[in-house]
């Protein structure tokens, strides 16, 4: 399969502090092939920092996951209670997503409600072999956040395929260090990754928020969230 053209956006202008909610503010939506958001400088430097640091272990590094990384349960990583207790600028991130004013960011940008909705914070690391079949993510995950933290020539080529139900990848988002790309699920947001030489380790940031029927809990930032507001 091949991809298509590659997605680009604006810089942004600074790491520094927790810009998300104003950079997604003033960024437009993209609408093709469905509606997604293209970030640059989506964390701070000091998640960053961490986010790179962090050494899970060979076992968290995924070859072929046959197209599922549901494979490879055992060995997943999350930035749960144990991992803030252990970083506290890991522990700052997960505040800063789960804050009202960021819940308020993609509320408004996004047309989504996220009172009720628990923070899923997952790092993924890759190397060559990997692939990821089509999927939409619809169910239980009510946003995804997909945030490029790999470093190298090649990694800009690695971001996420945007895709047809049969896997052709109509547009890739870019893998530029710190860049994301931001959409809700939906029976149209088919997206994977097509195999294609990982020279190293591609490192990821899964940012999700998830219903009260994600039975995963111990997945979860600070474990399942009941309403606030409304």
């Amino acid at each position: 399969m091949s991809h298509g053209a590659s997605l680009s956006h604006s810089a942004g202008s600074s790491d520094a502090g927790f810009a998300l909610p104003a950079l997604l503010a003033r960024t437009p939506a993209a609408r093709a092939p469905y509606a997604h958001w293209l970030l640059n400088d989506v964390l701070p430097a000091s998640a960053c920092a961490a986010l790179e640091e962090w050494d899970p272990g060979a076992q968290a590094i995924a070859g072929d996951v046959e197209g599922r990384r549901e494979t490879r349960n055992a060995h997943r990583v999350f930035v749960n209670a144990e991992t803030r207790a252990r970083d506290p600028r890991l522990d700052s991130l997960a505040h800063a997503f789960d804050s009202e004013a960021m819940r308020r960011s993609f509320e408004q940008s996004c047309g989504i409600a996220l009172d009720t909705a628990a923070l899923r914070l997952e790092l993924c690391l890759d190397t060559d072999g990997f692939w990821l079949a089509p999927h939409t993510d619809i169910g239980a995950k009510k946003l995804t956040l997909l945030v490029s933290l790999s470093r190298g020539a090649d990694a800009a080529d690695w971001g996420t395929d945007l895709m047809t139900p049969q896997g052709e990848s109509v547009a890739r988002a870019p893998g530029t260090f710190n860049s994301a790309v931001l959409f809700i699920p939906a029976d149209d947001t088919w997206h994977g990754f097509v195999r294609r030489p990982i020279n190293g380790v591609r490192r990821t940031l899964i940012v999700n928020f998830v219903d009260d029927t994600w039975r995963a809990v111990h997945e979860l930032a600070f474990g399942p969230r009941a309403g606030t507001r409304h």
